[in-house]
């Protein structure tokens, strides 16, 4: 459960650097999603999960 909670606050943390350091590319951004078709964005999204899964497995041998 400790690693699941490090892990959102980690997320929480790099999702602020871009809100703060970049706001305009994170609005411009969220305008680009508006116009992007669910199948896009459901493959963009499996993509990063199983990037994510991998990294894990890597990382943790």
């Amino acid at each position: 459960m400790n690693d699941f909670l490090d892990a959102i606050g980690l997320v929480l943390v790099i999702e602020g650097l871009i809100y703060c350091g970049f706001p305009f590319f994170a609005r411009r951004l969220a305008e680009e999603v508006r116009g992007t078709s669910d199948g896009v964005l459901r493959i963009g999204g499996l993509v990063a999960m199983i990037a994510g899964v991998v990294l894990i497995w890597v990382i943790r041998g």
